[in-house]
């Protein structure tokens, strides 16, 4: 039976990693914000837990998940742990003059944490740091030419930048724990700006083609976090906790291909000019600061509060910083909980199922005329026990899900590569949803009984 359960353990790894590899830039669906920056990054929000509570939960210790948002708290890791989430993602697009929607799936993340000894424990695994998704197609009249001829021009990227970490925890005694991770960045984003330029009363489209400017980068470098937590009692029944973060602000270095290229109408290559080959370079993945507070019971219930913030300002990218879009700072706060009715019960499972619940407000570092956009966020969640558990080793399948709103519909106007222009904001709606599954099992313990 352990034997079993341990491939399945192991089973499940192989398949997520599998998995992971064919997970390039699809988490999204088409996301134009995720042309700022890194784009649409994850600032350390950790897995299907602290999804379910608002991304919350820098300072609330838990013992059944990978508790990698703070590494300080894999010291209250009390059995081998795997972890594996799910993504699922439907959203609406809309500006001031039309709307779509799109939907997209993906594996979320893999973690494994375990205890090493009594007051030391680590952790390993990898999720998305950051993803690259968008296109948008626009449509315009050929300046001065009689015949009215139309442009129709593209702006493209997908790709994903991935996190794989290392973490340990240690205690310091009278409750103060410390930790620390170390991550190797990795990934390629390919963008492209083409256009095509069709005559008017055009007929054929044999000698119709599409320029394009094509780049791809790829990273590869270390990025560093430390993590303290504290935690004391207010009364017998009433403990609270203390956290903070810091991710260190790390140049990524990369390198970047960039070429010219002439597609016919169906998307196949014509020619291919490579003008720059594996130019060196780097982007800035800018510090990002966490503080949390919780309060708990110990037993059945948790509170908490998170407070980021993160030094946009302070991004570079990879081409010359000089004509990139300027990023602000951005600050995100978040209130969220988990209350578990009696982990314990026997006649009713509903009392040991957890339920957390959680909302969230995030400024976007894209300031449009200096105005600050928002996401705005609600989630909840659920932690079901699978009825076989055993004080040796348990399932849990967790659910979690999230509606928001992201920007707005306002016009504004946009410099970029030193050109002005008016533009339309988008607005985003959207609903996530995340599936967990974390399997215990505590190693190195005979049966005696089977």
């Amino acid at each position: 039976m352990l034997k079993t359960k341990s491939a399945g353990c192991v089973g499940l790894v192989v398949l997520g990693l599998m998995a992971a590899s064919h997970a390039k830039g699809q988490g999204l669906g088409n996301s134009p914000y995720s042309r700022l920056g890194l784009g649409d990054y994850t600032p350390n929000l950790g897995g299907v837990r602290q999804q379910g509570m608002g991304g919350v939960g820098l300072a609330a210790p838990n013992s059944t998940n990978v508790n990698d948002i703070n590494p300080a708290l894999l010291y209250y890791t009390s059995r081998t742990t795997y972890e594996a989430g799910f993504n699922g993602q439907y959203k609406t697009l809309r500006n001031a003059t039309s709307s779509n929607k799109t939907g997209s799936a993906t594996l979320g993340y893999l973690a494994l944490s375990f205890p090493i000894s009594k007051n030391w424990a680590a952790a390993a695994g990898i999720k998305p740091l950051s993803s690259v998704d968008y296109e948008s197609n626009t449509i315009e009249m050929v300046p001065g030419d009689p015949n009215n001829a139309r442009v129709i021009k593209q702006q493209k990227g997908e790709g994903e930048v991935t996190e794989a970490y290392v973490a340990q925890a240690y205690s310091l005694g009278k409750g103060l724990t410390l930790g620390v991770t170390a991550s190797y960045i990795f990934g390629t984003i390919d963008e492209s700006i083409g256009s095509t330029v069709v005559p008017a009363n055009t007929t054929s489209t044999a000698d119709i083609t599409k320029s394009a400017i094509a780049d791809q980068v790829h990273y590869s470098d270390f990025a560093f976090r430390g993590g303290l937590h504290y935690r004391g009692k207010v009364s017998e029944k009433l403990n609270y906790n203390l956290a903070g973060v810091y991710s260190f602000q790390t140049k990524l270095n990369g390198t970047r291909r960039t070429t010219l290229r002439r597609e016919d109408v169906s998307g196949l290559l014509v020619e291919e000019i490579v003008v720059a080959e594996d130019e060196k370079g780097s982007s800035s993945l800018p510090a990002l600061t966490q503080v949390g507070l919780s309060l708990d019971n110990n037993k059945s219930w948790s509170a908490s509060l998170d407070i980021a913030r993160q030094q946009w300002s302070n991004f570079r990218s990879f081409r010359n910083a000089a004509t990139a879009t300027a990023l602000d700072n951005t600050v995100r706060v978040g209130v969220g909980g988990e209350f578990t009715p009696d982990a314990t019960a026997v006649d009713n499972y509903f009392k040991r199922i957890s339920y957390r619940a959680g909302l969230s407000v995030n400024q976007l570092p894209y300031r449009p005329d200096n105005k600050v956009l928002y996401d705005r966020a609600v989630s909840w969640g659920f932690a079901l026990p699978m009825p076989s558990a055993t004080p040796l080793d348990a399932t849990i399948v967790s659910l979690a899900f999230t509606y928001g709103q992201r920007g707005n519909t306002d016009n504004s106007t946009l410099v970029e590569n030193g050109v002005s222009r008016t533009i339309s904001n988008v607005k985003e709606d959207y609903i996530r949803m995340q599936l967990g599954v974390t399997l215990n099992n505590r190693w190195f313990i005979k049966r005696r009984i089977e």
